[in-house]
């Protein structure tokens, strides 16, 4: 079974990981995967992708939102739902991850899925925001065959649970590569620590970006592994970053910017035709979708708190480890064509 770096003798940073390691260290936070491993009935196609799910809480999302925001290091990349994340600075679905062509059919299952647990939306209220990120799997899936459907998203969404979230070639990290080799989802958290109070920082990645000649492999460890042959397109990656620290939107943005620095440490320089972006959430204040109140108040930490400076180190911290992940994880696979990805070898 494939290890986690950490449990090879790499360590990451100076801050202590969670009991899981696992962006599911924050409360209430499921990770969910749907794999799809298997000729299709199409010409010799094959599906070699999936979809996985975040889910913020264990509650009803769109009832109790939950404070959120993205950023974008490149934009080369088709997601749905980060322009009103932005605006309001709220996220009120699972956040979802696929395969490029896979977002329409995955934004469509989750919207059914919420239409289902929901009977008020669209109706006696407004609309719902649904977030979906993508990477592109063309190398290992027939993509243009459109094997994920809507049903694979709700199945994700229902599978989501707060163990250690399996990682490396599953869920929408099936087809992925990292730096010419198998890559996918990768995952990792830290804990920050003030006193007698202790904030967890949680990521998580879908992993498609680099070539290996641009792989810091040799400050984590060097073991004389040739390059790999494959020369892939820019790529893409997707950083989903939680935590239960208290902060605002704003404070969030200031927060999950530091993922550049963890993914930069990788190698990565954001590449022209790379989707690099990032989705953040907080835990801490959930926000009712109806109240008769004219005023809300919420907690959030001081900005010049030291231990801001410590979210930060975490953020970097946990992403640079969770892309480390996503490699160490992935085992070698065969797709479409019979094309092959190695899985390295650390």
């Amino acid at each position: 079974m494939p290890k986690k770096v950490r449990e090879i003798g790499i360590v990451i940073g100076k801050l202590p990981p969670g009991e899981k390691n696992c962006i599911t260290d924050v409360a209430g936070v499921r990770v969910g995967h749907v794999t799809l491993d298997e000729e299709m009935n199409r010409d010799g196609a094959y599906a070699c992708t999936g979809v996985t799910a975040i889910l913020p809480h264990e509650g009803n999302l769109f009832q109790q939102k939950v404070t959120a925001a993205s950023y974008v290091l490149n934009g080369f990349g088709k997601t749905t739902g980060l322009v009103q994340v932005n605006e309001l600075g709220v996220i009120e679905s699972p956040i979802m991850l696929t395969n490029t062509f896979g977002v329409p059919a995955v934004t469509q299952g989750t919207l059914q899925f919420m239409l289902d647990t929901n009977s008020e939306i669209g109706l006696s209220t407004g609309t719902i925001n649904i977030v979906v990120g993508e990477c592109n799997d063309s190398y290992l899936n027939s993509i243009r065959e459109c094997p994920v459907t809507p049903e694979h998203a709700v199945e994700a969404i229902r599978k989501a649970s707060n163990d250690t979230a399996e990682e490396g070639a599953v869920g929408a990290g099936k087809g992925m590569m990292c730096f010419g080799y198998k890559g996918g989802i990768g995952s990792s958290s830290r804990i920050v620590t003030h006193g007698s109070t202790n904030y967890t920082v949680g990521c998580i990645v879908l992993s498609n970006f680099g070539q290996s000649s641009e792989f810091l492999a040799h400050q984590y460890l060097s073991n004389g592994q040739s390059e790999s042959i494959l020369s892939p397109t820019d790529g893409s990656i997707i950083i989903v970053l939680a935590t239960n620290a208290p902060l605002s939107s704003r404070q969030l943005t200031r927060v999950i910017k530091r993922c550049s620095i963890g993914l930069g440490r990788t190698g990565s320089h954001f590449s022209h035709g790379s989707g690099d972006i990032v989705i953040g959430f907080t835990t801490a204040n959930q926000i009712a979708h109806q109240s008769d109140q004219l005023v809300e108040t919420r907690t959030q930490l001081r900005e010049d708190h030291p231990i801001m400076n410590q979210l930060f180190a975490a953020t970097a911290e946990a992403t640079e480890e969770a892309i480390l992940n996503s490699l160490s994880q992935a085992q070698t696979t065969i797709g479409r064509n019979g094309h092959k990805v190695e899985a390295y070898q650390f």
